[in-house]
Parts: structure tokens; sequence; C-alpha cells
């Protein structure tokens, strides 16, 4: 491929929006970015394909760390079958992510080794083409707290094995880029500063820790909540325990699931107004009945899961089994929320996850250099076009 050339749009750059602007990418990669004043970067001849996209805005693609299914595929299905990501990679593309990590759940030890496998030989295939790319696996479990298990299935979660930890790691051959724990289970908060050694974020979740074991996972490495708010302790006054850490201390990045069910609008909107906003990246933990009609047939970690209106959940418990968001329409949702405009509310979808996983080098902004993972928009933030590394992403 030569090029691509987007012209006349509004570009969100990292330090302001670019009027008229444009945009050139060679070899997938953001090779020259211009205003009106700077003339067109190449001559229409010079590009496969040239865009005029007068109204409509290009911002970064969406990163989602916490992806479970989508399109009626589940990561978990990766084990049997070597579709499953790609499916899950081109429902959510069609949505504004460009890039994501694929999430597990808590399931005895064989099955989540043969998943992992599956993920490593789909990332190995290279599913990225007419999808977005997978980053790596975000390991959600097993070593969690049964008593906040959400929609873990409760019999599977177990204490922190090294052994097994170690053999995830190995078997991913540095695929995992997240992992979820409860820092009070076990032996986990020991294997922390080994697991940040490695070069995995670690994440507090489906947890019950107090202040104190909060801050000593902080001080070993600990930089990332998972799902704020859900499967975990509530904030009191006498006990602050994860919720208030999460929004006192810089050094916890929080995941927010804007679908108007698992967080109220007005805590979403708490969060962005008390938490530094370089510190919050929106999810969708998205299962595979993301996109899918509304029934009971659907299951998460192997337990039943009903969904109706959007809203899924598990059929014995009520429990929010996961959602059916999609990152444009987080967008969409914080957006309404938070009343805030849309540059302030794109860091939360783009550079703060990636920086969240090491993966701010190449994605997350349009800047020169990086993938053109690019999302064009519409007035009402509706997605138009997703490119992934400058190739465009077919409905």
């Amino acid at each position: 491929m030569k090029g691509l050339w987007i012209r006349n749009a509004n570009v969100y750059l990292p330090d302001r929006v670019l009027t008229g602007g444009s945009v050139y990418a060679a070899g997938g990669r953001i090779a020259r970015i211009c205003g009106p004043e700077d003339g067109s970067p190449a001559k229409p001849d010079d590009a496969d394909e040239v865009w005029d996209a007068e109204g409509l805005s290009i911002v970064p693609g969406f990163v989602d760390v916490h992806v479970h299914g989508g399109g009626g595929a589940d990561v978990m299905d990766a084990a049997e079958d070597d579709e499953a990501i790609g499916r899950i990679a081109r429902f959510h593309a069609l949505h504004g992510t460009t890039s994501f990590l694929a999430t597990t759940m808590t399931a005895p030890r064989n099955e989540l080794e043969r998943a992992v496998d599956g993920v490593v030989r789909a990332m190995e295939r290279g599913v990225a083409a007419g999808g977005a790319e997978v980053l790596g696996l975000h390991l959600e479990g097993p070593f969690l707290n049964p008593r906040r298990c959400g929609a873990q299935n409760p019999a599977l979660i177990r204490p922190f094995d090294r052994d097994e930890m170690e053999d995830l790691l190995a078997r991913g051959r540095g695929a995992v880029r997240l992992v979820t724990l409860a820092p009070e289970c076990g032996d986990a908060l020991r294997r922390i500063g080994a697991l940040r050694d490695r070069g995995v974020t670690v994440s507090i979740g489906h947890s019950e820790a107090d202040s104190e074991t909060v801050r000593r996972a902080i001080e070993a490495g600990a930089s990332h909540v998972t799902h704020l708010f859900n499967a975990m302790n509530p904030l009191h006054h006498r006990e602050p325990g994860i919720v208030g850490a999460a929004l006192l201390r810089d050094e916890l990045t929080v995941e927010l699931i804007c679908d108007g069910f698992h967080v109220h609008p007005d805590v979403v909107k708490l969060v962005f107004a008390v938490k530094h906003r370089d510190k919050i990246a929106l999810v969708t933990d998205a299962i595979a009945a993301a996109g899918m009609p509304d029934g009971d047939g659907y299951r998460l970690g192997g337990l039943p899961v009903a969904v109706k209106e959007g809203k899924a959940v598990l059929r014995d418990s009520g429990n929010l089994a996961g959602s059916c968001l999609t990152m444009d329409r987080a967008l969409k949702q914080a957006v309404a929320f938070t009343g805030l405009p849309l540059a302030e509310v794109l860091p939360a979808l783009t550079i703060n996850p990636a920086r969240q996983i090491g993966a701010d080098d190449r994605k997350g902004s349009i800047e020169v250099g990086k993938d053109a993972d690019l999302v064009a928009l519409g007035p009402d933030l509706t997605v138009v076009r997703t490119y992934v590394k400058g190739v465009r992403v077919d409905g």
C-alpha cells in the first residue's frame, strides 16, 4: 500500500484540534500531519486512498484493555476455535476499537492454558487484517476474592499460585500485559513486584482489600483498578478501601464501564471531576453477546447469561455479567454523563489505556511515526470509518 490521505478534517492531536487538517499515512504509520496553511501532504496520485472528510473528526483509534468478546464470540473460545479472536476483532473495529487486550475469565487451569495458547496463535497469524489489533492478554482471574466474584465462577476462583502464573506467562510468550488479582488473597500481595518486573501491569479487582492492603499493593507495583466500583468493597467513611485509594492515589489508573448500568452517570461525572484525567481508562468489559440480539442463551465463564435491552446478567444470581457495550457508545455516554468536550474525554479511550500497557509508543494518539489507527466520527460521535494501520475496516 502506497498511502492513505485524509484531508479537510478536524484532526484531534495530543495538544490541539487541527481544523481543516490532513493526515498522510504510509506503510501503516502516520507519515505527515498538516493544516491548510501547510499545503497538501501528498498529491492524490501518490496515495491509494484519498478521502475528503469535511465535517468529520479524525481521532485516535480506541484502545480497549478489557474485552471478553463480541459479535457472538468469546475469548475463551480461542481454545478450540481459531476464528473466535478474529470475529471479536472485526466486530469491535466497526465501533472504533483499533487495538485491544483479549481478556480471559476464571476457568480450570487446563482451560485457561488452552485459551491463552489460542490467543497467542491468533496474534501470530495476525488477526488485525480487517479488524482490531490484539495487543496481548488481560488475565482477569483466577486469583480473585470469591466474595467479590461478580460474574466470575466462585467455585473456580483459587489462591495465587506462582507455578500456574509462571506457566501462563510462559505460554503467553510476552503477550500477557495485564493481570487482575485480589491482593488480600493468598500470596498475591508478595507476587505483585515480580509481575511488574516482568512487564505486566497489575490491577486490583474482584477484591475486598482494605486501605492498608491497597497501600502495600501500590508500593509493590500495582498501578491499575479493574472496573472501578464493581466487584469490590464500596467506599466507607471509616474504611475507604479500594475506591478511596483509586480516587486519591495518582499511581492508580481506573477502569470505568460507561454503559449506564455498571456505574451511575453522576458517579462517572464525579470520577472525571476528582480523578486526574490521564488516570482514567474507559473499557467495555464486553462479552460475546455484544452486538447480538437479546436472549437468555448466552454464557460467560461457563455461567448462563441473559440479555435484555442491552443489559447482561447471570441468570441464577442476577449479577451484572460483563456488558454489551462498544467503545463508540462508551465515548458518547461519557461525554453525555460528564458534559465535557470530546477532546477532554478522548484520552480515556486512547492514550491512557495505551500507556497503561506500555503501547503508547505506537498507539493512542495521532503523531508522526505512530500506527495509523484512525477513527472518523460524525458530529453526533457516530463512527463513520475505522482504519487499522492505515487499512480501512469494511462493515
